[in-house]
């Protein structure tokens, strides 16, 4: 039996939150892809001494969190759209999960972004002594170097372009002080760290809050189309 009324409001609002949904599941899926297949970083993951670095993790969580979202969104299509009650349980019961998953990620996240941010700069480090022990010749390193350098405008462990090892990889400085001290990268990737790392739970946060109005949304669906069914005599 069709909807009427509020149910059919809380069907199409179900419907544009499917939409949203798709659109940061589809943005997390490219991103991570992206950054797992690009020319600049895919390297990253053929070196077996960076497999278990937080780059490769976060990219890993990316691709698999994107995933998930758009396995959500086909169960909330399906069910909304046909009115299925089977397929709404499932994208209710997937949408609380997630939602517990996007707070739990977005706490531990920020509580421990001093961390992560070691982390990133251990990853960084290790990377920079495998360019320089090879002897500068390693094609792969140089060019994740010359990325992480670029978008951070920093230039290698020490930031003096005088004695740094790898001062080929490194941006041109701004400015005449630039030439004798830049940004060194671990000081630079610390800095950024506590700046994404409010961004980051604020994203996963606002998800969550979305995943939840769904949620309840879904719940008063489910509600109406049992009610619906019962009084025109259909299971």
């Amino acid at each position: 039996m069709a909807l009427d009324g509020s149910g059919l409001i809380y069907k199409y609002t179900l419907f544009i939150f499917n939409l949203i949904f798709a659109l940061v599941g589809f943005a997390f899926l490219g991103i991570g892809l992206w950054l797992r297949f690009s020319d600049d970083t895919r390297g990253i993951f053929e070196i077996e001494a960076l497999n278990s670095s937080v780059f490769v993790t976060a990219v890993t969580v990316l691709i698999a969190l994107g995933s998930v979202m758009l396995i959500v969104v086909a169960f909330g299509y399906y069910g909304t759209c046909n009115e299925k009650r089977s397929a709404l349980q499932v994208f209710s019961f997937l949408l609380f999960i997630l939602a517990v998953a996007e707070v739990a990620v977005g706490v531990v996240g920020y509580s421990n972004k001093d961390e992560v941010g070691r982390k990133i700069v251990e990853f960084y480090s290790s990377m920079y002594d495998l360019y320089v022990t090879g002897g500068g010749t390693d094609q792969v390193f140089g060019v994740i170097l010359t990325f992480i350098h670029n978008r951070l405008h920093c230039c290698g462990v020490t930031g003096v372009p005088l004695v740094e090892l790898v001062k080929h990889t490194c941006p041109e400085p701004d400015g005449f002080f630039e030439h004798v001290k830049m940004d060194s990268c671990p000081e630079a990737i610390l800095s950024v760290s506590y700046t994404i790392g409010e961004l980051v739970m604020g994203i996963f946060f606002g998800t969550a809050a979305l995943l939840i109005i769904a949620l309840v949304c879904a719940i008063i669906l489910l509600k109406r189309t049992k009610r619906d069914q019962q009084s025109s005599g259909t299971v």
